[in-house]
C-alpha cells in the first residue's frame, strides 16, 4: 500500500476566500463564430468567466485573500508563507506571491514564491502551506489556486479556459473550520497538455488528455488516498474533482462510486468555465459555504504533464461563524454580465495590431 501524506501535527483551513470576475462569454458566441451551426448540446460548457481589462491572477488573488483573512481573523504579519498557483501568472520573471505578500501586509518576514503545475498549482501550493505548519516552520500559510486562462481562438480550449480561483489560510488544526485527514498526490511524465517558452497559447496531445491523463491520475490519487484513510466514497458528504468541462468530474465521480448529489455543489464549470489552477480549491469554497460541522469533503486536483492531488478534510464547528463574514462564492457566480466575442477578444489581447 502506498503511504498517504500527514503533516506532523493536525493542520487545516482556518479561513478561505473565492474570487470569479463578473463577466460572462456565452458559449454559444464562440461557436457562432468558429462553428457556425454547431448543435447547442455539444458545447462542452454553457458559459464561462472572463477577466475584466484591469484584472489579472495577481488583481484577483488579492480580494480572495481578502476574504480568506476576514474568515481566518488573524493579523496579516502572523502568516509566514504566501504561495501562488498559476499558468497566467503576469510575470515571466517575478513571482506573484511578493506582490501579494506587500499588499496583503504580509511582507517582508515570509516565504514567497510560485507554482506552475498547470491545473493542479493550487492544490500544489495548499500541499505545501500543510507541509510549511505541519513541520512547525510557521503557524500560518497562504495558499492561492487562481488563473485568467486562455485559449487559441477557435480551439477547443478557448470554450472552456476561464478565469477565477480561491485562497486558503492553512494553520493549527485546533483553529481550523475544515481539517486535513491526509492527502496522496500521483505524478508521471504524460504529455497531455504543454506551453513551450515564447508560446502564446497552450497545446493539447488530443489522445492523451482524457483516459492517459486526467481518468488515470484522478482515479490513481483517489483510490490510494481512500485506501490509506480507510475510507469509502460513502463515508463523504460532499467530493468536487478538477472540472476542464462538465463531463468529465462527472464520469469520473461516477466510476469512483460518488453520486450527483456528493459533487452537485463543487460542480460549477458550466457556469464558469475551467478556471484551470482555481477549478478544484474554487469548487471547495462552494461546498465549504454549505457545508456543516462533521462533514467529510474530498477534493482531488489534475494538472496537465501530468498529476493530480487528492485530499480529505473533515468540516468542524467553526464553519458556521467563518462563512458570514466574507463573500460567498454563489455571491459571484451570481453577479454576472455578459459580454460579445469582441470584446473578449479585444480584452484577452487576441486582436494584435502589427
Amino acid at each position: 500500500m502506498h503511504k498517504i501524506m500527514k503533516p506532523e501535527r493536525p493542520v487545516g483551513i482556518i479561513g478561505y476566500g473565492a474570487y470569479i470576475p463578473a463577466y460572462r462569454l456565452p458559449a454559444e458566441a464562440i461557436s457562432k463564430l468558429w462553428r457556425e451551426g454547431q448543435d447547442r448540446n455539444h458545447l462542452p460548457i454553457r458559459e464561462k468567466s472572463v477577466p475584466g481589462p484591469e484584472e489579472d491572477t495577481i488583481t484577483m488573488s488579492v480580494e480572495a485573500a481578502q476574504n480568506a483573512l476576514r474568515r481566518a481573523r488573524i493579523d496579516p504579519q502572523e502568516i509566514g508563507a504566501v504561495w501562488v498557483g498559476s499558468e497566467s501568472h503576469p510575470y515571466a520573471v517575478k513571482p506573484s506571491g511578493t506582490v501579494l505578500a506587500q499588499i496583503l501586509g504580509i511582507a517582508p518576514a515570509a516565504v514567497s514564491g510560485d507554482f506552475e503545475f498547470a491545473c493542479k498549482a493550487g492544490t500544489e501550493a495548499m500541499q505545501a502551506a500543510t507541509a510549511f505548519v505541519g513541520s512547525g516552520m510557521g503557524d500560518y500559510a497562504l495558499a492561492v489556486g487562481m488563473d485568467t486562462a486562455q485559449g487559441r481562438p477557435g480551439d477547443a480550449l478557448e470554450y472552456t479556459a476561464a478565469a477565477g480561483g480561491a485562497a486558503y489560510i492553512m494553520g493549527p488544526g485546533d483553529e481550523a473550520l475544515a481539517v486535513l485527514e491526509g492527502s496522496f498526490s500521483f505524478v508521471t511524465d504524460t504529455p497531455d497538455f504543454f506551453r513551450r517558452a515564447y508560446q502564446k497559447y497552450p497545446e493539447h496531445g488530443n489522445r492523451f488528455t482524457g483516459d492517459l491523463a486526467y481518468f488515470y491520475h484522478i482515479r490513481s490519487s483517489v483510490t490510494y488516498l481512500l485506501e490509506g484513510l480507510q475510507l469509502s466514497p460513502k463515508d463523504f458528504t460532499a467530493a468536487v474533482f478538477h472540472q476542464p468541462n462538465v463531463k468529465f468530474p462527472q464520469k469520473i465521480a461516477a466510476e469512483l462510486g460518488f453520486s450527483k448529489a456528493q459533487i452537485s455543489a463543487g460542480l460549477l464549470s458550466n457556469r464558469i468555465g475551467n478556471t484551470y489552477a482555481g477549478a478544484a480549491v474554487l469548487g471547495l469554497t462552494n461546498i465549504l459555504d454549505q457545508a456543516k460541522p462533521g462533514d467529510r469533503i474530498l477534493m482531488a486536483s489534475f494538472g496537465s504533464g501530468a498529476g493530480s492531488d487528492a485530499l480529505s478534510f473533515v468540516v468542524t464547528d467553526k464553519i458556521e461563524s467563518a462563512r458570514k463574514v466574507a463573500p460567498g462564492t454563489a455571491d459571484y457566480l451570481n453577479r454576472r454580465k455578459n459580454i460579445d466575442y469582441a470584446t473578449y477578444a479585444r480584452w484577452r489581447k487576441k486582436i494584435v495590431m502589427k
